[in-house]
């Protein structure tokens, strides 16, 4: 069986078109790829959940040569453990002012602007948006994140919308079909990666 396969949301051209361009996707921690609540137990240990299916999309995208970063405000283990399963090797924890961290990564990496895309929920993630080629807001973002955010995701953060980014950008880089198929198919092993 070799049908057509897209994603199940509608995405605007223009922004296929910018999401076509980039080779570094960055996401913020709380309140996208969490749901944004902190717990802290007794002992001081903080503790998030992050969604599994968010993991695999980042591990798709990776698979089809895009590279995946953090550049959050919080320092956290937890997270520290999270990128290393994911194999994310940028990552930039406790960023009071989070710009410079950006900066510095696409001048590490050689990359344009129009090449990144970032992915926020929060006011302070707007300097990074105003500055990358493709800005995107979770649903549950805050309105001014909204306002400024290329595309704004179908999920609230921590519920699917980092996968849904990573659907996006795979579609729009022609690479979606290929991936999906590998599932489809009994000659590869899905689960691999």
């Amino acid at each position: 069986m070799n049908r057509i396969l897209s994603p199940a949301f509608e995405v605007a051209p223009k922004v296929l078109d910018l999401a076509s361009k980039v080779k570094l996707l960055l996401f913020d921690v709380d309140g996208v790829l969490t749901d944004g609540r902190l717990v802290i137990g007794d002992d001081g240990q903080e503790y998030k959940a992050f969604n599994s299916r968010d993991g695999h999309g980042i591990k798709m995208l990776q698979r089809n040569g895009v590279a995946v970063g953090i550049i959050t405000g919080r320092t956290s283990e937890v997270v520290t453990h999270r990128v290393k399963d994911l194999d994310i090797k940028y990552v930039h924890q406790g960023c009071k002012e989070k710009l410079p961290a950006y900066r510095q990564l696409i001048a590490e990496l050689a990359l344009r602007p129009e090449q990144t895309a970032y992915v926020g929920d929060d006011v302070v993630d707007l300097p990074i948006m105003l500055q990358v080629g493709l800005a995107i807001a979770v649903q549950n973002a805050h309105p001014l994140v909204k306002k400024y955010a290329h595309w704004i995701t179908p999920s609230i953060g921590g519920y699917g919308a980092a996968r849904e980014t990573c659907e996006m950008v795979l579609f729009a880089q022609q690479t979606y079909q290929k991936e999906m198929q590998r599932y489809l198919s009994d000659n590869g092993d899905p689960a691999a990666g």
